[in-house]
C-alpha cells in the first residue's frame, strides 16, 4: 500500500519487518536503517536507539537486521516485535541517515512495512523530495487506542544522524578536537602562610554520566580495503562477524532446480546436500596462532572453535536461511589477539545453489570497542563455491582487516575448503567431513 506524506494506516501483525530500501549508483551515499523508542516524544536513555553500532535494544523488542544488495537494489532492514515492545514506549521513530553526501543523490529511496510472518506488505512510502538532507525521519510506529498504527513521516535532517539522535535525547560522542599547546609556567607563588585549622574537605566527585553513542564506522571498498582496529580501539573484547545473504531471482532458481545434489564437502569425496533445496552458505574461518597452531572452524564435523581457548574463535551455528536477523556469525576473542597471528574469513555453497552467481552477501565486522567495519560482495561471474571474504593480520604492530571478496573456483575433485587453503597458503591437510 503505497502512502502519502502524513498518511497512516493500521499494523495488525505482532511483528514487522521494515525495509529501508534505494538504488545504488556510482557516487551514491551509503544510507543505514535506524529506529528510536520514545516516551512522549523523547528516548529515556541511550538504550532506546537502534542502529549498526546498537544493534538490538534490551528488550529485545526492535532490532537492526543489516544490509541486503540484489543488483543495484539495497536494503537495509529493522525487525520490530510490537507485542514485545515495553508499555511506556508509545512510539518507535524509523529513519535514514546517508553517509557521503545528502539525500538528493539517493534515488529510489523508500520504506515499507511487512508482516514479519508471511512477508505481505502493510505500508509504503517513497521519499520524492529530498534535497540538502543527510537524515531522514521516514515513517514511525505508534500507539492508537491499544492498536499500533504507521504514519509516513518524511522529515528531513541536514545534521546527519547525530543531529537527528540528539533531537530526540540521544547523547552523542563528539570527535576528539585538537588539545592546544599547554601555556608556560607561570612563576613559582609565594608560599602561603600555614592554616591554624585544616580546610574543609571537598566534595565527592559527581556520578560520571554513561557513555555516549558512537556514531562512526567503517565500510571497506576496493579503493579503501584496509582498516586497523588498533587505531580504532577495537583490540579487546568480543568481535562479531556476521555474514547476511539474499538469493535473488538467480538463487532462488538454482535453488528449486538443485535438489539433493551431492557437493563435495572435504577432500575428494563429497557429502550429500540436505534434502532442502534452501540456499545455505556456511560462514568458515583458517587460523594461524603464533605459536605456529593452525587449522579451520566450520560446521563440518562440528567443528565450531572455542572461544575462550586456542583458536579463540567460535561459530555461533550453521544458519541454513541467512535470515536478516541472524544469518551466519561467528565471535573472535581479541583479548587474546596478541596470540592471534592470521585469520582468513571464508564462506561456501553448501546447498541451494551451484556457485554464487545471483547471490547478495554483506560481512559485518561489530568489535565490542572500535567502530563496526563492514562491506559488500560485488556480483560474481565465475563459478564459484568458495568467497575469501576478510584477512586479519598482525602488520606493522597493529591488527588490520582486509577486504578479499575474492571469488575461488576449485578444481575438479578438490573441496572449496582446500581451494582457499591453497590459494593463501595454510598448508593444512584436509580429510573428507559433513554436517
Amino acid at each position: 500500500m503505497s502512502m502519502l506524506k502524513g498518511g497512516n494506516v493500521p499494523v495488525p501483525a505482532p511483528e514487522v519487518r521494515v525495509e529501508l530500501g534505494w538504488q545504488a549508483a556510482p557516487g551514491t551515499p551509503d544510507v543505514d536503517a535506524s529506529a528510536l523508542l520514545l516516551v512522549s516524544g523523547k528516548v529515556r536513555d541511550d538504550a532506546d536507539f537502534v542502529f549498526y553500532n546498537q544493534a538490538a535494544h534490551a528488550s529485545g523488542a526492535v532490532r537492526h537486521g543489516g544490509k541486503r544488495a540484489a543488483g543495484d537494489a539495497v536494503t537495509d532492514t529493522l525487525t520490530v516485535a510490537l507485542a514485545s515492545v515495553e508499555p511506556a514506549v508509545d512510539t518507535v521513530v524509523l529513519a535514514a541517515s546517508a553517509d557521503g553526501g545528502p539525500f538528493g543523490s539517493v534515488p529510489g529511496l523508500h520504506i515499507r512495512v511487512l508482516d514479519a510472518a508471511s512477508g505481505a506488505e502493510i505500508a509504503r512510502f517513497d521519499s520524492r523530495d529530498a534535497g540538502p538532507e543527510t537524515a531522514f525521519v521516514l515513517g514511525e510506529l505508534y500507539r492508537r487506542q491499544g492498536a499500533w498504527k504507521f504514519r509516513a513521516v518524511g522529515q528531513g535532517y541536514d545534521t546527519g544522524l547525530a543531529g537527528l539522535a540528539t533531537d530526540f535525547g540521544i547523547s552523542v560522542e563528539e570527535p576528539a578536537a585538537p588539545q592546544p599547546a599547554p601555556p608556560a609556567p607561570a612563576p613559582a607563588p609565594t608560599p602561603a602562610p600555614v592554616m591554624a585549622t585544616p580546610p574543609p574537605a571537598p566534595p565527592s566527585a559527581p556520578a560520571q554520566p554513561a557513555s555516549p553513542v558512537r556514531l562512526t564506522k567503517v565500510t571497506l571498498t576496493k579503493d579503501a580495503p584496509a582498516v586497523s582496529l588498533t587505531k580504532q580501539g577495537g583490540t579487546a573484547g568480543e568481535m562479531r562477524v556476521n555474514l547476511n545473504w539474499s538469493g535473488g531471482s538467480a538463487g532462488k532458481r538454482l535453488g528449486k532446480t538443485l535438489g539433493r545434489k551431492a557437493m563435495q564437502a572435504m577432500g575428494a569425496r563429497g557429502a550429500l546436500l540436505p534434502p532442502s533445496g534452501e540456499l545455505d552458505l556456511d560462514l568458515c574461518a583458517l587460523y594461524e596462532l603464533t605459536d605456529g597452531a593452525a587449522g579451520v572452524v566450520h560446521p563440518l564435523g562440528n567443528n565450531f572453535g572455542a572461544l575462550h581457548a586456542p583458536p579463540f574463535i567460535q561459530l555461533d551455528g550453521d544458519d541454513r536461511t541467512g535470515a536478516v536477523a541472524a544469518g551466519e556469525n561467528l565471535t573472535i576473542n581479541l583479548d587474546h589477539q596478541a596470540r592471534i597471528k592470521r585469520i582468513l574469513i571464508f564462506v561456501t555453497v553448501y546447498a541451494g545453489a551451484r556457485s554464487f552467481e545471483g547471490l547478495s552477501a554483506t560481512v559485518t565486522l561489530q568489535p565490542q570497542h572500535g567502530a563496526p567495519v563492514d562491506f559488500s560482495l560485488d556480483a560474481c561471474t565465475v563459478p564459484s563455491t568458495v568467497c575469501a571474504l576478510a584477512l586479519i593480520t598482525h602488520t606493522g604492530g597493529e591488527l588490520v582487516v582486509q577486504r578479499e571478496a575474492r571469488y575461488l573456483v576449485p578444481e575438479p575433485g578438490v573441496s572449496p575448503q582446500r581451494t582457499v587453503d591453497h590459494a593463501y597458503g595454510w598448508g593444512l591437510d584436509w580429510s573428507p567431513a559433513r554436517k
